[in-house]
């Protein structure tokens, strides 16, 4: 907003101005949480809605769309190309193909994930919070609209006797409880929450398509073989999600990643496969120190 306020809805504005306690945690995880000195303060969350789904030419964020539509070229994107081994058959032979990375699926897909999650850090911010921890962030697809919805919730916590965050902003950590202590006892301390997109489309050529529909090509019946094409964009569209995630993560290790894909099937043979990754940005600020034991809260005896 133009007088430096935070850009946030006027029902969270209401819930922040409040002095009513929420959080996130289960039992086990608060009690952890407590027994690390970091004091829950509040539930936060963040939410955004994208579309780039509209259709016909000229729609660079359409998805699955030809790269030439946007008329924007994306030098480095990964491109493999496939070719036909039979010659002319027919004009209905599909003699070319390709996998191409969809950086503009990519790049709206991390605009969409930033906003939601800088605005739940915006929440935590504003509650004199250190960090957020135990972080969902949840994706979600609306059917036939090219909306995509992005919703953040975490849980805003103090360290006791700590300085304020580098920088203002809190950090973050999709852990809690026994794996986020497990954790600083190694040595290693959350920055932030981390993740990305990778999106490859899959034009088939005839031999894939041939292979997709089933077990007889245009020259006969064949027996078990291996739809390379399709096999390298599932690699590739995994590689490429890691290389995002490495991107943003400046020298720091990644910690609890989880990986995700979704394919969707076109026709002919052709799909579009998303992979998803995410993690959490780790920096060891110290060696292996082992937390002390909790002190028993019941004892049978």
């Amino acid at each position: 907003m133009s007088d430096g306020s935070p850009d946030l809805p006027e029902a969270a504005v209401r819930r922040l101005e409040s002095n009513s306690f929420s959080s996130g945690l289960s039992v086990p995880d608060f009690a952890a949480c407590l027994d690390l000195g970091l004091q829950p303060v509040a539930l936060v969350q963040g939410f955004c809605v994208m579309q780039w789904g509209w259709y016909g030419a000229g729609s660079g964020y359409m998805r699955g769309a030809s790269p030439y539509f946007g008329g924007q070229q994306y030098p480095g994107a990964y491109a493999e190309t496939y070719r036909c081994p039979h010659g002319f058959v027919s004009t209905e032979h599909r003699t070319w193909g390709q996998n191409i990375e969809q950086p503009w699926v990519e790049a709206a897909w991390a605009q969409g994930y930033g906003s939601a999650y800088a605005r739940m850090l915006e929440e935590a911010a504003l509650h004199g919070a250190h960090g957020a921890i135990g972080v969902v962030d949840r994706v979600s697809h609306l059917a036939d609209t090219g909306t995509t919805e992005f919703h953040f919730l975490g849980t805003a916590v103090t360290v006791e006797g700590g300085p304020p965050p580098a920088g203002g902003t809190p950090w973050s950590t999709y852990l809690a409880g026994q794996r986020l202590t497990k954790s600083i006892e190694a040595g290693f301390m959350p920055v932030a929450v981390v993740a990305a997109l990778a999106s490859v489309r899959v034009w088939a050529y005839c031999m894939t398509e041939y292979l997709m529909e089933g077990a007889r090509t245009w020259g006969g019946p064949i027996g078990p073989q291996e739809v390379e094409q399709v096999s390298k964009a599932h690699m590739a569209v995994r590689q490429l999600a890691r290389k995002h995630v490495r991107e943003q993560l400046a020298g720091d290790a990644l910690h609890g990643a989880s990986i995700q894909v979704e394919k969707r099937e076109l026709a002919a043979g052709d799909e579009v496969i998303d992979c998803t990754l995410r993690g959490n940005r780790m920096r060891r600020f110290k060696e292996f120190d082992e937390v002390p034991a909790p002190r028993p809260t019941v004892r049978l005896t």
